[in-house]
């Protein structure tokens, strides 16, 4: 499956239009200097100096290793931490390269893999590697370390190349090397709005010819897992810090409305929680998985975009007690009046994986009209994507044999395609009504907010339902 991604991204330019030249997120290509390593290092260095990074170099080698740096620091449910490893190769007898790896890990379960426990070691030198660079042995003997203060505890790891930090540093230093005499390759169109001091993790392939200006991307979820909200929140940065108004959609009762606009406009207090997660929507007797941990993670993300100075929104558009086509007809019409007042924004618009479909019938009810249905007649650029996940768990709302609604953690069936996420298109709408897939890797539960006390939620926390007593 992965292999299709490079071929849909022609079709996912023509989806988006032809009026702009439009690219990933996700450049394809190396930025290659005109210059050799020894005129692009001391540029290098200079800019993550001015930029606020600290760092190590390994002497008499064009390589440097930031140390790690907080995102989001005060949030106790969206930060996390990354590092830079930089690296100035060759490219022929005088041209230069930069290969930029960054770790990412964080101390939020809502990255974690189900019973993970990591913690390693900020400064990573010994006796025998005093530059803290080296194997990947000397990185496990630090994992198992636990040294007070100087040590972080952290659920997740990630690491991978990053060409987008590779050409924002090309983009900067270039001009100050060559006088704006760029022979190398143009850059991709890679516009950040922001400098290196907010970090959006890998970049998502396929995501940015498909969120653009005037697009509503409906996403259809599993609910109930801690990777989607983390996929949302990462993809409203990206595009965002692309300069792109952003206004995630999402499947909670229109009621919320008020709280939510409060919330992403405040400071982040005990008091702005409280007021947030004070709404009986969080105390659901049957919790399905709209009102997790996850979800919370993925506002209070959304809240510090919002705070560092990008244009992000929310919107509630579900409409309980409604139920059926009713339902869908109410939904769709929330999200096509936000679309209508937003059509120099991107809409990503998350709800149950049925919602979006673009075809009228499911297997119950042939004259059914999802949401997804209703908007593609009312809208001009309406994309649906299906999610794909590797095998894992989830918080699941199912009736259990006695026809009782039974909700828990329950094992997610999928199929591998590696960690990195990524949107993929199939060339037109497939027999569910799906343009594509959006991929989130391995699934993993994502628990009730209110009974697990991931924030402040006014002066009572809801207890477990009698169902999962003892479970």
């Amino acid at each position: 499956m992965r292999r299709m991604v490079a071929g849909c991204l022609l079709l996912l330019a023509t989806l988006s239009g032809c009026a702009t030249r439009l690219v990933d997120f996700a450049p394809d290509q190396e930025a290659v200097y005109e210059q050799p390593i020894d005129e692009v290092w001391p540029q290098v260095r200079n800019y993550f100096l001015v930029n606020g990074f600290v760092f190590r170099e390994t002497p008499n080698a064009a390589q440097l290793e930031t140390e790690w740096r907080e995102e989001f620091a005060g949030s106790r449910v969206a930060g996390y931490w990354h590092r830079y490893l930089v690296t100035a190769q060759p490219e022929g007898p005088h041209h230069s390269k930069l290969i930029i790896t960054r770790d990412t890990r964080s101390v939020n379960k809502a990255l974690a893999p189900t019973g993970s426990e990591l913690s390693w070691h900020i400064d990573g030198r010994t006796d025998d590697n005093p530059n803290g660079f080296g194997s990947d042995e000397n990185m496990l003997q630090q994992s198992l370390r636990v040294t007070g203060d100087n040590a972080i505890v952290g659920n997740s790891q990630h690491t991978a190349r990053d060409m987008v930090m590779e050409w924002k540093v090309f983009r900067k230093i270039a001009p100050v090397l060559a006088q704006n005499a760029t022979k190398s390759a143009a850059s991709p169109d890679v516009v950040v709005t922001k400098e290196a001091n907010i970090e959006c993790g890998v970049p998502i392939l396929g995501l940015g010819k498909l969120a653009r200006e005037g697009n509503v991307v409906l996403l259809g979820e599993l609910h109930g897992t801690q990777e989607v909200p983390h996929f949302v929140a990462q993809s409203a940065c990206q595009v965002a810090t692309q300069g792109i108004p952003v206004t995630v959609g999402l499947e909670v009762p229109d009621m919320n409305q008020a709280r939510l606009e409060a919330f992403l406009a405040s400071a982040g207090t005990e008091a702005d929680w409280s007021k947030l997660m004070e709404s009986p929507f969080w105390r659901s007797p049957y919790p399905d998985g709209r009102n997790s941990e996850g979800v919370v993670y993925l506002i209070a993300a959304l809240r510090k975009l919002r705070a560092q100075g990008l244009d992000v929104a929310v919107f509630a558009y579900d409409h309980p007690p409604l139920e059926g086509d009713a339902r869908e007809e109410a939904m769709a019409k929330t999200v096509a009046e936000v679309a209508g007042k937003s059509q120099k924004r991107v809409l990503l618009v998350v709800s149950g994986n049925l919602h979006p479909r673009q075809v009228k019938g499911v297997p119950w009810n042939e004259d059914y009209r999802p949401m997804g249905y209703r908007l593609a007649s009312a809208l001009p650029s309406v994309y649906s994507l299906d999610i794909a996940y590797k095998s894992g768990s989830a918080w699941i709302c199912a009736l259990d044999k006695e026809q009782k609604l039974d909700c828990g953690v329950k094992p997610a069936k999928g199929e591998d395609n590696g960690e990195r996420y990524f949107v993929q298109l199939f060339g037109g709408k497939n027999r569910q009504g799906y343009h594509g897939i959006f991929y989130v890797g391995e699934v993993s539960a994502s628990l009730p907010a209110v009974y697990r006390g991931v924030e402040p939620a006014g002066g009572t926390q809801a207890t477990i339902p009698a169902t999962q007593a003892g479970k």
